[in-house]
């Protein structure tokens, strides 16, 4: 090729990426133009729509748009993913994901979408510990002598879940697997009617959200044995992680973040960045989701980055653990 053409060629190049990056700071510029859209993939009301609607209404201080919750459910929190990353790439329409929807659904459902490439991250929000609990008339006083409680009893003892598939009943597994452990896993259709045969006596362990066990724990109607994380978690200091309990790496949490389409321009994913950041730095914020028992993000871990790369590296750990325990749902 001629040098001109060459150096016409080079022209026209630099000139493209010039005037795409003037469109996306712009845009960027422009947005928000109007009210943003944050779906939900569960019921209003749950433990997962209280943060959303806390963090959605903060956000609109930042972005100086309204930032509107809109419940989508069904089938295990797909549909309302679904919806998302069919939506237009603009940043008008976000998911509200969990560890759930954004790992395990991959593993057990067919999906229309594809988790990793239909989708761009935009900060993790939260992240919801995991006890280890059992009824109060459990004979072990610690979490080592519950693992020989368990092998002393093998399929005999009874885990209550929320249903397949859930955190609870993934704890579970891997817990089984690391300890050479049987139980069998009974499904509720809720935690609140696991947790009331537990308190009752007529099933033996849960893998609970702090959030949901430490009422009773508190009230001394079950017992604790370890939290299913590397630190100790604010709303239960005093409940040993699984590393000092004797089960290190037993590491389960249903975290939750922001995503929005595939293509959504890079600046409009800083600015709902920015708005995350925001929320996640306001101390009465941060005291509200800590009533939750929810714990928050370091300021490394608030970054699309780093979102993204939790992520990958979930579906790493938990598609094979799924898949090997032949975990489905139709």
């Amino acid at each position: 090729m001629p040098a001109s053409m060459r150096s016409r060629a080079l022209t026209a190049s630099l000139a493209a990426v010039f005037i795409a990056a003037l469109g996306d700071v712009s845009m960027a510029q422009a947005y928000p133009s109007r009210t943003i859209t944050v779906v939900v993939p569960f019921p209003a009301g749950g433990p997962t729509d209280a943060v959303a609607r806390i963090v959605a209404n903060r956000m609109h201080q930042t972005l100086g748009q309204p930032v509107i919750i809109e419940n989508v459910v069904g089938a295990s929190g797909s549909i309302g993913v679904a919806r998302v990353a069919h939506a237009a790439a603009d940043g008008y329409t976000l998911s509200f994901g969990t560890w759930s929807t954004q790992v395990v659904n991959g593993a057990v459902l067919k999906l229309n979408y594809d988790l990793l490439n239909d989708f761009e991250p935009v900060g993790l929000i939260s992240d919801s510990p995991m006890l280890i609990v059992a009824k109060k008339a459990a004979p072990a006083a610690n979490l080592k002598e519950l693992v020989g409680w368990l092998r002393a009893n093998p399929n005999t003892t009874l885990a209550g879940t929320p249903g397949v598939a859930s955190a609870a009943d993934l704890a579970g597994v891997l817990f089984q697997s690391k300890t050479r452990t049987h139980f069998r896993s009974v499904p509720y259709r809720g935690v609140g009617l696991a947790m009331q045969d537990l308190v009752a006596g007529r099933i033996d362990l849960m893998f609970d959200l702090v959030a949901d066990a430490m009422p009773q724990v508190r009230a001394r109607t079950i017992k604790a044995y370890a939290v299913l994380q590397k630190n100790r978690v604010t709303a239960a200091p005093d409940i040993p992680t699984v590393d000092e309990a004797g089960l290190p790496g037993l590491y389960l949490s249903s975290w939750q973040g922001i995503w929005a389409p595939k293509g959504t321009p890079t600046a409009v994913i800083g600015r709902l960045n920015k708005a995350v950041v925001d929320v996640l730095g306001d101390p009465t914020i941060r005291q509200r989701l800590a009533d939750l028992a929810q714990e928050l993000p370091s300021g490394q871990q608030q970054s699309p980055e780093a979102l993204g790369a939790l992520q990958r590296a979930e579906i790493e750990k938990w598609w094979p653990i799924i898949k090997a325990a032949g975990i489905r749902i139709e």
